[in-house]
């Protein structure tokens, strides 16, 4: 299994904005993605409150790339959110269980 560490600072002043995003849109989408197994989402708290991040067990490498393409070392975002974003990493491991 792949473990997929996803992080996202939103943009300053767009806090809110990209938190609804984030509730309504984000983590209902991973939940219902084939190949996920868990879905960990992580909201921002008072000391950081412009970072998000999402930590997701993929089945396998072949159902990550089925849902994100080839290019799977990249984060791939939705459009609506690209104009809430400052900056996003993306980090990939072994799952160990």
């Amino acid at each position: 299994m792949i473990m997929r560490i996803f992080q996202v600072t939103a943009k300053e002043g767009k806090e809110e904005e990209f938190g609804d995003f984030f509730h309504n849109t984000a983590i209902p989408l991973m939940q219902g993605t084939e190949g996920i197994v868990q879905v960990l989402p992580g909201a921002a708290r008072a000391d950081s409150p412009r970072e998000f991040s999402f930590v997701m067990i993929w089945k396998d490498l072949a159902s990550l790339k089925a849902f994100v393409g080839d290019d799977y070392q990249s984060a791939h975002v939705d459009p609506s959110e690209a104009e809430l974003v400052e900056s996003r990493s993306i980090k990939h491991y072994d799952f160990v269980e």
